[in-house]
């Protein structure tokens, strides 16, 4: 199995640890999987975005035309990737910040109330923490715990007291889909 995403938002929202933190449980499951970011002027305020795929089997390219999980945490990223999203792919909306509809009805639409739910554990930064948990447990691309070890590599041990936190949104994001 080979899952392809594009993670996109607005520099700061955290679509390049979403991203590192899928690659790297899928690396802890043993698969192949590649990271590509999207840097440039995007780190001031305009989409940032970053590819990951999760395989079974050698990844020929980091590049993705058409994904099967796209993740827009705003406007401009569902505007920009939303045409690209495979037939029945996945389209993740960060519907605090998203105010309208996806254009397309062949694909599966899953709309996160990320700021809110990360607003009501008591942390804004945790909304992409949020879209996570969503991701894992719609896809099952990577088990949860495996998203676990990730972020807890990930963080280190001088992250180590944001853990609590970034595992409470991971869990209410999967609670939101009902995972």
């Amino acid at each position: 199995m080979t899952l392809s995403f594009v993670l996109a938002g607005f520099g700061g929202q955290g679509v390049m640890l979403m991203g590192q933190i899928l690659a790297q449980a899928g690396m802890i499951e043993g698969k192949n999987v590649t990271w590509f970011p999207s840097y440039g002027p995007e780190m001031r305020g305009g989409t940032a975005n970053c590819t990951v795929v999760i395989s079974d089997e050698p990844v020929a390219s980091p590049i993705v035309d058409t994904p099967d999980v796209v993740v827009a945490m705003n406007i401009p990223s569902l505007l920009k990737f939303e045409p690209r999203l495979k037939k029945g792919g996945f389209l993740f909306l960060n519907s605090s910040v998203i105010d309208r509809k996806a254009s397309r009805n062949d694909i599966k639409v899953i709309e996160v109330p990320a700021n809110e739910i990360a607003e009501k554990i008591g942390n804004l930064k945790v909304a992409n923490m949020v879209v996570l948990g969503a991701i894992v447990a719609v896809t099952k691309c990577v088990k949860v715990e495996s998203i676990v070890s990730a972020l807890q590599y990930k963080l280190g041990e001088k992250g180590s007291s944001l853990l609590k936190l970034n595992l409470e949104a991971i869990e209410a994001g999967i609670r939101h889909v009902g995972g």
